[in-house]
């Protein structure tokens, strides 16, 4: 039975934890902050409570198969689940809108037919089809397996078979990038370029620079579908968290950890802000790579060969509205209002601008969930806007992105009884991140500009876990991380990923 100390008490952290403990090891989790969850936050006020993380949940199987390795008690035992109907809402600048069915592909044919016109389907459902091969390329190696020491192999390919555009005496283009997919491949209609894009800047990605294989991140959505945990998000990691508890894990709040110790040139435990030393066999971090590196100050973490860490990532703002009135029949969970002017959006997101453009992209949460109201006459919205890095934001961005949920919640602003922001120093403060940096997913392609590094690290004893490191950022790939990094320090180096 090995010491293990787990650094942070985020969901990937917490995921690795319970799988060690089921294995055997002793495993002791210290956190800086007063509770658990990490980025899973909640924020609650007289009677209305909102997720300050993710709202909803896509490869609900990563955490079923956490439970079911940690237990027998099934996830559905600990959260209750719903699949949303619609998956979402689309509201385009022209004022056109579409229902998307959730996980229903011939459905979402029918749907883009007829608000965008006939053929949309047919344009949407090859890109898919092509989406597809990306996922079954990369699906193994980026997300179930740890990061290949030759990660150069899926940094050089390009694992989405883009159409080739045939141009009259001069060289065939096909498409590197996500915009070019949407360019070349999807008829040219702004509203289905919109509709693409869209999920590049929910994760944070410029989809100008994004490869051609973030085409997975739509197919992921469309194929396993959407989520919600009654209670909202932070009930799934109140179910981890306890998960954890069952299993002997130890959890110390507010401790803040000093420096990993080193000991014969591999990690033997870590030093706590109060000059308490806690031995170890093994330690695994849940933290932002800045932080790590400060932990650990005798060199860079990395060598020169491994997939070097991300940082300077957009971040999210985020907005609370209490609203007076019933939530009405029929109301999506998740409508996506998009920008007016895609340009200026990614300019200001990218290029070096302000924080929002005039009228940006929002995503609207509005939860068909009577716990997380005060009574049955009030609702709770949430709005999540992606914004540029460390981002200065003013109160006329906040008044942006509540103008722009106007276009999804009819009288808003006569319902709003108060709202609450959560801006990117606020995400800085929640998890370590420099200039509250949201990590994206891994994506093959682009020479490894979009990977993470690896859960080992260049310590022995030491390894990594969370958005930060393979296989990158959003709350399926935090359960992934845990389970690549107990694999490796339970079956060692010969570890070659999750069955």
């Amino acid at each position: 039975m090995a010491r293990i100390a787990v650094i942070g008490a985020g969901m990937g952290a917490m995921a690795t934890a319970a799988r060690l403990a089921v294995a055997g090891h002793r495993v002791a989790v210290y956190e800086r902050a007063s509770t658990y969850g990490g980025a899973l936050g909640g924020f609650a006020r007289d009677g209305f409570s909102f997720d300050t993380g993710p709202g909803l949940l896509q490869l609900p199987a990563v955490y079923r198969d956490l439970f079911v390795k940690t237990g027998k008690e099934p996830l559905e035992d600990a959260v209750e689940l719903t699949q949303v109907e619609p998956a979402v809402r689309h509201v385009f600048a022209d004022g056109v809108t579409v229902d998307l069915p959730n996980a229903r592909r011939a459905g979402i044919a029918d749907a883009l037919d007829a608000a965008l016109g006939e053929g949309s389907g047919a344009l949407w459902s090859a890109f898919m089809n092509r989406a597809r091969e990306a996922w079954d390329r990369t699906r193994r190696p980026l997300l179930e397996e740890p990061l290949w020491p030759n990660w150069r192999i899926l940094a050089d390919r390009e694992p989405y078979p883009a159409v080739v555009r045939r141009r009259m005496l001069r060289k065939d283009l096909t498409a590197t990038t996500l915009s070019e997919v949407g360019a070349f491949e999807l008829g040219g209609d702004p509203r289905l370029v919109a509709l693409l894009e869209q999920y590049a800047l929910a994760s944070g990605l410029d989809p100008r620079t994004a490869p051609a294989s973030a085409a997975v991140l739509p197919y992921m959505e469309q194929t396993f579908g959407t989520w919600a945990v009654r209670g909202g998000m932070r009930e799934l990691a109140r179910a981890v968290y306890e998960r954890c508890v069952r299993r002997k894990v130890e959890f110390t709040f507010d401790a803040p950890v000093a420096r990993i110790v080193e000991k014969d040139g591999r990690a033997a435990g870590l030093e706590l802000a109060d000059g308490s030393v806690v031995e170890a066999d093994f330690v695994v971090a849940g933290v932002a790579p800045g932080v790590l590196d400060a932990l650990l100050p005798g060199g860079p973490l990395r060598g020169e060969d491994e997939v070097p860490p991300r940082s300077a990532l957009p971040s999210r703002l985020t907005v609370f509205l209490a609203l007076r009135g019933a939530r009405p029949d029929g109301t999506p969970h998740r409508t996506v209002v998009h920008a007016a002017d895609r340009e200026a959006e990614l300019a200001s997101l990218f290029g070096g601008g302000t924080a929002l453009a005039e009228r940006p992209t929002v995503t609207v949460l509005r939860p068909d969930d009577a716990s997380v109201v005060p009574d049955s006459g009030h609702e709770a919205v949430t709005l999540v806007a992606t914004v540029a890095h460390g981002a200065d934001v003013t109160d006329a961005d906040v008044e942006r992105v509540i103008e722009a949920a106007g276009r999804a919640v009819p009288e808003l602003r006569e319902r709003l009884l108060w709202h609450e922001v959560r801006t990117p120093s606020d995400v800085a403060e929640a998890t370590g991140a420099e200039g509250g940096s949201v990590p994206a997913p891994a994506l093959a392609a682009a020479s490894g500009a979009f990977l993470h590094p690896s859960n080992g690290t260049r310590v022995p004893g030491l390894f990594a876990v969370g958005g930060w490191s393979h296989p990158g950022g959003g709350l399926p790939h935090a359960g992934m991380s845990g389970a690549l990094a107990a694999g490796l320090i339970v079956e060692g180096p010969d570890f070659r990923g999750s069955q």
